[in-house]
């Protein structure tokens, strides 16, 4: 009898990676933290009204948009190790200069909403570097496991986050909770310093030539690359969707199915399960049905266990139940798309292009997330939020039905580009 048990992963002897992976793991909580530490800080310690609290999420989220279409162009003429322990290190000092604020008595909103916009901004950068920096390290051929590990870990910290955010403000004060959360990320950097593997490609050989070229480039290289173009619409088709449900899909649980705040974490915490969950299932879906098949089918699972929680009975059992399920599956199928396609276009294309092509994909994400969570509230005003986020769920089956009739379903296996 054949055994086909998976052999054990060629990463866990790949020591920088292993260092990598562990700094992203710290980076990553280390961000759970701030998003929700920042609205707590302010409202602890600033009594932030609701207006001012809508403010600061604006002001984290913007920067998606403004940083993709800027550098993509730098991420890929500048080394990329040290942009990400100069992003971990910047995100430490802006953060420390609050706790130092507060301790002074001159803590204001205004420093609160400069620090949520340089944060942000420097997350996004993080993330631009480390996808263009993650294949040079471990090599093409294992980017989809790197990426399912890598995933694993984003998604505990996306369970224990915001309850570890809890616990600091609540055991601690607010300014030493913040002051915590900067040491993640001094630790992050720490460790991204312990990596010896040189970057692949000499970085001072080419010269930069400007952010507009670099946005031309990324969506030029992305577009023509036929599976890679798919993903491109795929990803702003999401987003676009995407952003009409995150608009009104809280205020949906708390007003049209009456659950109270606490309800409403606890579904969050089990779409965090839900995620670890598809984490898991990436590989073993994409051996068994395809890569391009799996993106696909899971996007469409993902969109149909999402709109579990719009079919939610009137009572709070039932309700709490459809939420938890929702997320669940929502999360889970929604996660396994996200590695594989991320896997997709870092094997693909180029090493040259990953910092411009990852950054057009985060500044296409970023303004179809805004656009969408505009035209989400205005017609949750007009049509009502279950119907509008019907209306959404219609959307986001959009995607995966494009996907299935372009060259993206002949994709069985993970190809290996230049």
């Amino acid at each position: 009898m054949t055994n086909k048990t998976p052999p054990r992963s060629p990463l866990w002897r790949q020591g920088d990676f292993l260092r990598l992976w562990a700094a992203q793991t710290v980076s990553d909580f280390g961000s759970r933290i701030t998003r929700e530490g920042l609205p707590m800080m302010a409202v602890l310690g600033l009594a932030a009204s609701p207006a001012q609290l809508g403010l600061l999420s604006a002001l984290a989220s913007g920067p998606a948009l403004l940083v993709g279409l800027t550098a993509g162009d730098f991420v890929d003429h500048t080394a990329r190790r040290p942009i990400l322990i100069a992003a971990d290190l910047a995100r430490a000092a802006i953060l420390i200069t609050l706790p130092l604020a507060a301790w002074l008595h001159v803590l204001s909103m205004l420093q609160v909403y400069a620090a949520a916009a340089l944060v942000g901004a420097s997350s996004v950068l993080f993330d631009i570097a480390d996808h263009a920096y993650l294949p040079g390290l471990v090599g093409k051929s294992l980017v989809i496991d790197a990426n399912a590990k890598i995933s694993a870990t984003e998604s505990v910290a996306e369970m224990g986050g915001p309850a570890l955010a809890g616990l600091l403000f609540q055991w601690l004060t607010a300014p030493i909770a913040v002051a915590v959360n900067a040491a993640t990320y001094v630790l992050s950097a720490l460790l991204l310093m312990r990596i010896r593997t040189p970057e692949a490609g000499s970085h001072a050989e080419t010269r930069r030539r400007g952010w507009v070229d670099g946005v031309v480039t990324g969506a030029r290289t992305a577009w023509r690359e036929p599976r890679v173009r798919v993903v491109l619409i795929m990803t702003g088709i999401g987003h676009l969707f995407g952003g009409f449900f995150s608009a009104l899909y809280i205020a949906f649980v708390l007003r049209d199915l009456g659950l109270g705040p606490v309800l409403l974490g606890l579904g969050i915490t089990t779409g965090g399960v839900g995620a670890l969950t598809g984490s898991v299932l990436a590989q073993p879906m994409a051996r068994a049905l395809g890569v391009g098949p799996t993106i696909c089918l899971a996007g469409a699972l993902s969109a149909l266990g999402t709109m579990i929680v719009l079919l939610a009975p009137s009572n709070p059992m039932g309700a709490m139940a459809a939420l938890a399920v929702s997320q669940f599956l929502g999360d889970a199928f929604g996660v396994v798309p996200l590695i594989l396609a991320g896997s997709l276009w870092q094997s693909v294309l180029p090493q040259a292009v990953l910092g411009r092509v990852g950054a057009t994909l985060r500044a296409i994400g970023g303004g179809a997330a805004v656009m969408g969570a505009l035209a989400g509230g205005v017609l949750g005003q007009e049509l009502g939020l279950r119907q509008t986020l019907f209306l959404a769920i219609a959307g986001l089956l959009l995607g995966p039905l494009i996907g299935a009739l372009s060259p993206l379903r002949q994709v069985k296996e993970m190809p290996v580009g230049a």
